[in-house]
Formats: C-alpha cells, structure tokens, sequence
C-alpha cells in the first residue's frame, strides 16, 4: 500500500511537542493545518477514532485521516472535516509519551499521533519504521506493543 495519510493539525499545539511534524516532507503524507472556518472534504478515508470500530482487513487500500490536537480541541478538528469516513479504533496498545495535562484528562487508551499513525499503517500494510525515525520513544513504543504490533 503507498502511504495515503492526510493529517490535519492543530496550529496550536507546540510544533516542538509535535510528533508528526517530522513527516512533513514525505512522500503520501499530507498536512492541512486546522483554522476557524475550514471545511475540507477528505473523500474516502480511515478515521483514526478511539470510539470507531476496531480497523480491519476491509480497511486496507483506504487513505488515512489523522486529527492531530490535544484531546480536548478533537471535536473542532473533527466538524471542520466530511467525506466518507470510517471511524476506527486501534487494538488495546500502551503510549510510551510520558503525558501530562494540568487541564484534561487524557484517555486510558490514548496514544500519541505518530504512535497511532505508525500502529494503523503496520496494521493494515507493514510496519513502516521511517515513520518513527524521529520518534524519541519509538524503541519503548514498539517494546511494549510487541504482541499486538507486526514487526518489522
């Protein structure tokens, strides 16, 4: 499968904190960064959504969609988006993104971006280890998902 990944981002959030940022540049993945007003039409794609139904088999061959902000900005990321969209949760994986919100709580099964861009294309293609080049955990990352995660 070639990477089909469009990632809208919250300008917002800290480029520094940004785990996909490093992608930018890449062939087969896409940035549009989120603003007041946008209304994209992203087609066909996989949603990556914690509440969607677990991504499968019938997923492969479909774009990905990546909503990368904070938990709490999810929902105005997401209205600012419509197509066809398949809503599809991960199976049970481990962050290894040391979190800390002083204002929300993040989900028990929330990941970082490029943890759960990295697990969906492993999942439906093959691992792609370029995407976690520059992912300072991605060692603990890919460790503590060993059992649920292809290998590369």
């Amino acid at each position: 499968m070639d990477l089909d990944i469009l990632i809208v981002r919250d300008p917002r959030e800290s480029p520094q904190k940004c785990s996909l940022l490093p992608l930018k540049g890449m062939a087969g993945v896409r940035f549009v960064n989120h603003r007041k007003g946008l209304d994209l039409d992203v087609g066909t794609r996989v949603l990556l959504d914690p509440e969607g139904e677990e991504i499968g088999p019938s997923d492969r061959g479909v774009g990905l969609l990546v909503l990368d902000s904070s938990w709490r900005h999810l929902a105005e990321l997401r209205r600012s988006v419509r197509g066809d969209l398949r809503p599809r949760r991960l199976p049970a994986l481990e962050t290894a993104y040391p979190r800390k919100s002083k204002v929300f709580t993040d989900p028990a099964n929330g990941l970082a971006s490029i943890e759960a861009l990295y697990a969906a294309i492993a999942l439906l293609d093959r691992p792609r280890p370029e995407l976690l080049a520059h992912y300072r955990w991605a060692a603990d990352f890919l460790a503590r998902n060993a059992a649920h995660l292809p290998s590369a």
